[in-house]
Protein backbone atom coordinates (compact mmCIF):
# COMPACT_ATOMS: atom_id res chain seq x y z
CA UNK A 1 0.00 0.00 0.00
CA UNK A 2 2.89 2.11 0.91
CA UNK A 3 6.34 1.96 -0.33
CA UNK A 4 9.82 4.42 0.10
CA UNK A 5 12.78 3.91 -1.12
CA UNK A 6 16.15 5.69 -0.27
CA UNK A 7 13.62 8.57 0.15
CA UNK A 8 16.22 11.59 0.77
CA UNK A 9 15.72 15.30 1.90
CA UNK A 10 18.00 18.32 1.98
CA UNK A 11 16.77 21.63 3.64
CA UNK A 12 19.90 23.64 2.50
CA UNK A 13 22.86 21.90 3.82
CA UNK A 14 20.81 20.20 6.28
CA UNK A 15 20.03 16.50 5.74
CA UNK A 16 16.20 16.06 7.66
CA UNK A 17 15.72 12.33 5.89
CA UNK A 18 18.31 10.43 4.90
CA UNK A 19 18.07 7.83 2.06
CA UNK A 20 15.21 5.41 4.30
CA UNK A 21 12.88 2.75 3.01
CA UNK A 22 10.29 0.79 4.38
CA UNK A 23 6.87 -0.69 3.10
CA UNK A 24 3.25 -0.45 4.87
CA UNK A 25 1.22 -3.64 3.94
CA UNK A 26 -2.79 -2.87 2.97
CA UNK A 27 -5.21 -3.37 6.05
CA UNK A 28 -1.93 -2.98 8.68
CA UNK A 29 -1.66 0.22 11.09
CA UNK A 30 1.87 1.23 11.07
CA UNK A 31 3.71 3.58 14.09
CA UNK A 32 6.26 6.10 13.07
CA UNK A 33 8.39 6.73 16.09
CA UNK A 34 11.18 8.68 16.72
CA UNK A 35 12.56 11.59 18.77
CA UNK A 36 11.69 15.30 18.34
CA UNK A 37 13.40 16.41 14.83
CA UNK A 38 13.81 12.51 13.71
CA UNK A 39 12.58 13.38 10.33
CA UNK A 40 8.58 12.17 10.79
CA UNK A 41 6.93 14.97 10.17
CA UNK A 42 8.87 15.46 6.55
CA UNK A 43 8.76 11.82 5.46
CA UNK A 44 5.22 12.52 6.39
CA UNK A 45 4.77 15.41 4.29
CA UNK A 46 6.33 13.72 1.30
CA UNK A 47 4.12 11.32 1.23
CA UNK A 48 1.21 13.21 1.30
CA UNK A 49 2.41 15.68 -1.37
CA UNK A 50 3.08 18.87 0.91
CA UNK A 51 6.86 18.77 -0.46
CA UNK A 52 9.06 17.25 -2.23
CA UNK A 53 11.59 14.91 -2.01
CA UNK A 54 15.74 15.65 -2.86
CA UNK A 55 15.99 12.20 -4.38
CA UNK A 56 14.58 8.48 -3.96
CA UNK A 57 11.07 7.33 -4.73
CA UNK A 58 7.54 6.65 -2.80
CA UNK A 59 4.06 5.56 -3.75
CA UNK A 60 0.77 5.16 -2.24
CA UNK A 61 -1.18 2.78 -3.50
CA UNK A 62 0.17 2.15 -6.80
CA UNK A 63 0.57 5.56 -7.16
CA UNK A 64 3.73 7.55 -7.46
CA UNK A 65 3.93 10.72 -5.08
CA UNK A 66 5.95 12.88 -7.53
CA UNK A 67 4.42 12.11 -11.06
CA UNK A 68 1.19 11.41 -9.52
CA UNK A 69 0.23 13.51 -6.80
CA UNK A 70 -2.98 13.86 -7.34
CA UNK A 71 -4.69 10.37 -7.51
CA UNK A 72 -2.05 10.45 -4.64
CA UNK A 73 -4.28 12.94 -2.45
CA UNK A 74 -7.39 11.45 -3.38
CA UNK A 75 -6.36 8.13 -1.82
CA UNK A 76 -4.77 9.59 1.22
CA UNK A 77 -6.35 11.67 4.67
CA UNK A 78 -4.12 13.46 5.96
CA UNK A 79 -4.27 14.75 9.86
CA UNK A 80 -1.11 16.99 10.39
CA UNK A 81 0.85 17.91 13.97
CA UNK A 82 -1.41 20.90 14.33
CA UNK A 83 -4.83 20.68 12.42
CA UNK A 84 -5.78 23.64 10.60
CA UNK A 85 -9.40 25.01 11.27
CA UNK A 86 -11.49 27.65 10.64
CA UNK A 87 -12.33 29.16 14.23
CA UNK A 88 -15.91 31.04 13.17
CA UNK A 89 -17.12 28.02 11.18
CA UNK A 90 -19.43 25.42 13.21
CA UNK A 91 -18.32 22.02 12.87
CA UNK A 92 -20.97 20.69 10.30
CA UNK A 93 -20.35 24.07 7.68
CA UNK A 94 -16.83 22.94 8.07
CA UNK A 95 -17.20 19.78 7.24
CA UNK A 96 -20.01 20.64 4.34
CA UNK A 97 -16.73 23.20 3.14
CA UNK A 98 -13.96 20.02 3.30
CA UNK A 99 -16.46 18.09 1.34
CA UNK A 100 -16.77 20.23 -1.12
CA UNK A 101 -13.12 20.95 -1.58
CA UNK A 102 -12.60 16.96 -1.85
CA UNK A 103 -15.34 16.94 -5.02
CA UNK A 104 -17.12 14.89 -3.40
CA UNK A 105 -20.92 15.08 -4.73
CA UNK A 106 -23.32 17.63 -3.76
CA UNK A 107 -26.07 14.47 -3.37
CA UNK A 108 -23.61 13.04 -1.65
CA UNK A 109 -21.99 15.12 1.16
CA UNK A 110 -24.66 15.04 4.12
CA UNK A 111 -24.74 11.24 4.15
CA UNK A 112 -20.67 11.31 4.24
CA UNK A 113 -20.84 14.31 6.76
CA UNK A 114 -23.13 11.93 8.88
CA UNK A 115 -20.91 8.85 8.57
CA UNK A 116 -17.44 10.95 10.09
CA UNK A 117 -19.36 12.53 13.13
CA UNK A 118 -20.64 9.52 14.04
CA UNK A 119 -17.62 7.64 13.27
CA UNK A 120 -15.89 10.64 15.00
CA UNK A 121 -17.78 10.50 17.95
CA UNK A 122 -18.63 13.81 17.56
CA UNK A 123 -22.48 13.37 16.97
CA UNK A 124 -23.08 11.55 20.33
CA UNK A 125 -23.26 11.37 23.05
CA UNK A 126 -24.04 14.75 22.96
CA UNK A 127 -24.01 16.65 19.25
CA UNK A 128 -21.41 19.14 18.81
CA UNK A 129 -21.92 19.35 15.04
CA UNK A 130 -23.33 22.97 15.71
CA UNK A 131 -20.91 24.33 17.78
CA UNK A 132 -18.12 26.78 16.72
CA UNK A 133 -15.10 25.09 16.06
CA UNK A 134 -13.58 28.14 18.62
CA UNK A 135 -15.26 26.62 21.35
CA UNK A 136 -13.72 23.21 21.18
CA UNK A 137 -12.05 21.52 23.23
CA UNK A 138 -8.76 20.57 21.82
CA UNK A 139 -9.55 17.16 21.96
CA UNK A 140 -12.83 17.64 19.99
CA UNK A 141 -10.87 19.38 17.30
CA UNK A 142 -8.59 16.51 16.72
CA UNK A 143 -11.61 14.32 16.12
CA UNK A 144 -13.04 16.93 13.57
CA UNK A 145 -9.88 17.25 12.19
CA UNK A 146 -9.78 13.53 11.46
CA UNK A 147 -13.45 13.22 10.16
CA UNK A 148 -12.16 15.89 7.69
CA UNK A 149 -9.73 12.71 6.65
CA UNK A 150 -12.25 10.43 6.55
CA UNK A 151 -14.94 12.43 4.51
CA UNK A 152 -13.78 11.08 1.00
CA UNK A 153 -13.42 7.65 2.49
CA UNK A 154 -9.77 6.62 1.77
CA UNK A 155 -7.61 3.42 1.72
CA UNK A 156 -5.08 5.37 3.52
CA UNK A 157 -4.99 7.29 6.45
CA UNK A 158 -1.92 9.07 7.44
CA UNK A 159 -2.32 10.77 11.13
CA UNK A 160 0.53 13.01 12.53
CA UNK A 161 0.77 13.22 16.14
CA UNK A 162 -3.14 12.84 16.27
CA UNK A 163 -2.85 12.87 20.40
CA UNK A 164 -0.83 15.96 20.82
CA UNK A 165 -1.66 18.46 23.78
CA UNK A 166 -4.49 16.03 24.74
CA UNK A 167 -4.93 14.98 28.25
CA UNK A 168 -5.21 11.47 29.71
CA UNK A 169 -9.11 10.13 28.68
CA UNK A 170 -8.71 11.90 25.04
CA UNK A 171 -5.78 10.05 24.37
CA UNK A 172 -7.80 7.10 25.75
CA UNK A 173 -10.29 8.13 23.72
CA UNK A 174 -8.26 8.92 20.13
CA UNK A 175 -6.13 5.53 20.63
CA UNK A 176 -9.79 3.67 20.62
CA UNK A 177 -10.81 5.59 17.43
CA UNK A 178 -7.41 4.63 15.65
CA UNK A 179 -8.23 0.82 16.73
CA UNK A 180 -11.72 1.40 14.90
CA UNK A 181 -10.28 2.86 11.64
CA UNK A 182 -7.33 0.16 11.41
CA UNK A 183 -10.22 -2.24 10.91
CA UNK A 184 -11.01 -0.84 7.61
CA UNK A 185 -7.87 1.54 6.71
CA UNK A 186 -4.24 1.07 6.08
CA UNK A 187 -3.41 3.77 8.94
CA UNK A 188 0.59 5.16 9.40
CA UNK A 189 0.52 6.77 13.17
CA UNK A 190 3.58 9.01 13.50
CA UNK A 191 4.03 9.75 17.45
CA UNK A 192 6.69 10.06 20.33
CA UNK A 193 4.57 8.72 22.71
CA UNK A 194 5.52 4.67 22.79
CA UNK A 195 2.18 3.85 25.18
CA UNK A 196 -0.04 4.56 22.45
CA UNK A 197 1.83 2.92 19.69
CA UNK A 198 2.63 0.30 21.43
CA UNK A 199 -1.33 -0.41 21.93
CA UNK A 200 -2.40 0.40 18.66
CA UNK A 201 0.14 -0.53 16.51
CA UNK A 202 1.08 -4.26 14.96
CA UNK A 203 4.35 -2.65 13.23
CA UNK A 204 7.36 0.10 14.08
CA UNK A 205 8.94 2.09 11.94
CA UNK A 206 11.73 4.06 14.56
CA UNK A 207 13.90 6.73 12.48
CA UNK A 208 16.37 8.79 14.39
CA UNK A 209 18.68 11.72 13.07
CA UNK A 210 16.70 11.29 9.60
CA UNK A 211 17.84 7.67 9.27
CA UNK A 212 15.97 4.01 9.72
CA UNK A 213 17.38 2.73 13.09
CA UNK A 214 14.70 -0.49 13.59
CA UNK A 215 11.41 -2.22 12.43
CA UNK A 216 9.60 -5.01 13.41
CA UNK A 217 6.57 -5.91 15.86
CA UNK A 218 6.79 -4.59 19.20
CA UNK A 219 7.10 -7.93 20.48
CA UNK A 220 10.07 -8.00 17.87
CA UNK A 221 11.81 -5.20 19.25
CA UNK A 222 11.25 -5.66 22.91
CA UNK A 223 13.27 -8.65 22.23
CA UNK A 224 15.97 -7.48 20.78
CA UNK A 225 17.10 -5.46 24.33
CA UNK A 226 16.16 -8.88 26.62
CA UNK A 227 16.30 -11.59 24.39
CA UNK A 228 14.10 -14.41 23.94
CA UNK A 229 15.52 -16.86 25.98
CA UNK A 230 16.00 -14.55 29.30
CA UNK A 231 13.31 -16.11 32.06
CA UNK A 232 13.16 -14.79 35.48
CA UNK A 233 12.24 -17.66 38.49
CA UNK A 234 11.81 -17.32 42.13
CA UNK A 235 11.90 -20.41 44.26
CA UNK A 236 12.91 -21.48 47.91
CA UNK A 237 13.37 -24.78 49.32
CA UNK A 238 17.78 -24.53 49.19
CA UNK A 239 20.61 -22.24 49.68
CA UNK A 240 20.77 -19.69 47.07
CA UNK A 241 23.88 -21.42 45.29
CA UNK A 242 22.26 -24.47 45.10
CA UNK A 243 19.04 -23.82 43.73
CA UNK A 244 21.66 -21.68 40.69
CA UNK A 245 23.85 -24.85 40.66
CA UNK A 246 20.67 -26.81 39.49
CA UNK A 247 18.65 -24.61 37.01
CA UNK A 248 22.46 -24.07 35.28
CA UNK A 249 22.69 -27.90 35.37
CA UNK A 250 19.42 -27.68 32.80
CA UNK A 251 20.30 -28.37 29.05
CA UNK A 252 20.08 -24.93 27.26
CA UNK A 253 20.79 -22.85 29.95
CA UNK A 254 23.91 -20.72 29.44
CA UNK A 255 23.86 -18.15 32.86
CA UNK A 256 22.38 -18.25 36.14
CA UNK A 257 22.05 -15.34 38.53
CA UNK A 258 21.32 -15.33 41.96
CA UNK A 259 19.52 -12.71 44.17
CA UNK A 260 18.00 -12.81 47.06
CA UNK A 261 14.38 -11.45 47.50
CA UNK A 262 13.33 -12.06 51.44
CA UNK A 263 13.04 -16.04 52.01
CA UNK A 264 12.92 -16.73 48.19
CA UNK A 265 15.85 -16.58 45.73
CA UNK A 266 15.16 -14.97 42.38
CA UNK A 267 17.18 -16.12 39.32
CA UNK A 268 17.96 -14.78 36.27
CA UNK A 269 18.08 -17.45 33.80
CA UNK A 270 19.68 -16.70 30.28
CA UNK A 271 19.19 -19.70 27.39
CA UNK A 272 20.07 -20.08 24.33
CA UNK A 273 17.61 -18.26 22.01
CA UNK A 274 15.83 -21.09 20.30
CA UNK A 275 15.38 -22.85 23.80
CA UNK A 276 12.38 -22.33 26.16
CA UNK A 277 13.44 -23.94 29.08
CA UNK A 278 10.44 -22.88 31.82
CA UNK A 279 8.83 -26.70 31.10
CA UNK A 280 12.01 -28.09 32.21
CA UNK A 281 12.43 -25.46 35.31
CA UNK A 282 8.85 -26.50 36.60
CA UNK A 283 10.10 -29.94 36.20
CA UNK A 284 13.23 -29.35 38.06
CA UNK A 285 11.50 -27.62 40.96
CA UNK A 286 8.85 -30.65 41.46
CA UNK A 287 11.18 -32.96 40.99
CA UNK A 288 13.41 -31.55 44.16
CA UNK A 289 10.73 -30.26 46.30
CA UNK A 290 11.41 -26.99 45.69
CA UNK A 291 8.47 -24.28 45.65
CA UNK A 292 8.14 -22.34 42.69
CA UNK A 293 6.22 -18.68 43.20
CA UNK A 294 7.17 -17.18 39.44
CA UNK A 295 8.75 -18.58 36.19
CA UNK A 296 8.28 -15.77 33.57
CA UNK A 297 10.04 -14.63 30.19
CA UNK A 298 11.61 -11.51 31.00
CA UNK A 299 9.98 -9.20 28.25
CA UNK A 300 11.50 -5.84 27.84
CA UNK A 301 9.67 -2.39 27.05
CA UNK A 302 9.30 -0.29 24.08
CA UNK A 303 10.69 2.60 25.76
CA UNK A 304 13.71 0.35 27.01
CA UNK A 305 14.30 -0.84 23.05
CA UNK A 306 13.81 2.98 21.86
CA UNK A 307 15.69 4.80 24.47
CA UNK A 308 18.78 2.46 23.64
CA UNK A 309 18.38 2.65 19.52
CA UNK A 310 17.81 6.75 19.63
CA UNK A 311 20.62 6.81 21.78
CA UNK A 312 22.40 4.57 19.49
CA UNK A 313 22.29 6.37 16.66
CA UNK A 314 22.34 9.82 18.31
CA UNK A 315 26.06 8.93 19.41
CA UNK A 316 27.37 7.91 15.89
CA UNK A 317 25.77 11.08 14.54
CA UNK A 318 27.87 13.41 17.21
CA UNK A 319 31.22 15.24 15.88
CA UNK A 320 34.00 13.78 17.26
CA UNK A 321 36.12 16.07 19.14
CA UNK A 322 39.80 16.77 17.94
Amino acid sequence: MIDVQHLTKWYGRTLAVDDISFHVEAGSVVGFLGPNGAGKSTTLRILTCFQPASSGSASVDGCDVFSQSVQVRRRIGYMPENVPLYPEMRVREYLRFRAALRGIPRSQRAVAIDKVLEDCWLSSPQDMSYRRLETLSRGYRQRVGLADCLLHDPPVLVLDEPTIGLDPAQVREMRNLVLNLGQKHTVILSSHILAEVEQVCKQIVIISSGKIVAQGTPRELRERVSGPGRLIVELRGAMAEQLARDVAAIPGVQAVEPAEAGEWCRLSVQSTEDVDVRVQVAAMAASKGYQLRELRREVASLEDFFVQITYEQSMRQAPVAL
